[in-house]
């Protein structure tokens, strides 16, 4: 029986988190946030890492958040259970947003929140060029190292339009498959397997 567990060590992936890289939650990860979820690093070192999950829409505009914010078609996540009255934002607008922080190819996380909801009132920034977050997913110092020696999450590389992709929480399973025939099991592998 210990030999069939496993197929859910990752401990063999190898690949170290470092910002532009994703975390894929392991199947029985458990939390209404990091239930398979798929998140983003934006930011890690030695005092820590911060990140926004990917596949979690919420399902209203950010206007019923942020009353005063322009109109703006672009899609609206649940970033994480850190400061969720807050709004985050990645992007592919680089330099035009003043304070962005590079992440990866021409992606950006951040940068002047007044300048950005400028350019969307004037029509400047197109809706598929940023996401927006509600809160994030941060760790402290060696946090997130521990949960990887737990199992708790697969690093991995990935391609930038996968990120700017229209998610959903089934995109869980994309991500696994793109992640190798290692994981193939994890796809179909139940939620709750106790109801099965």
């Amino acid at each position: 029986m210990a030999d069939n567990l496993d197929i859910f060590k990752i401990k063999t992936n190898n690949v170290a988190p470092k910002k532009g890289r994703i975390l894929i939650a392991e199947p029985f990860l458990s939390g209404h946030y990091f239930n398979r979820s798929v998140v983003l690093l934006v930011a890690h070192s030695e005092k820590g890492a911060v990140g926004f999950i990917l596949n979690k829409k919420v399902d209203f505009p950010i206007q019923d958040v942020f009353p005063d914010f322009p109109e703006c078609d672009a899609e609206v996540y649940l970033g994480g259970p850190v400061s969720t009255d807050s709004i985050y934002y990645i992007h592919k607008l680089g330099d035009k947003l003043p304070g962005s922080i590079h992440v990866l190819g021409d992606l950006y996380w951040g940068g002047d929140f007044e300048v950005l909801k400028h350019d969307i009132k004037l029509g400047l920034i197109d809706p598929n060029d940023i996401r927006f977050f509600l809160g994030y997913s941060g760790w402290d110092a060696g946090q997130l190292e521990n949960e990887l020696k737990e199992d708790s999450w697969l690093v991995t590389d990935v391609e930038q339009d996968a990120i700017m992709r229209d998610l959903s929480e089934s995109s869980w399973v994309d991500f696994v498959k793109k992640a190798g025939s290692r994981y193939s099991f994890w796809e179909n592998f139940p939620e709750n397997p106790l109801l099965n």
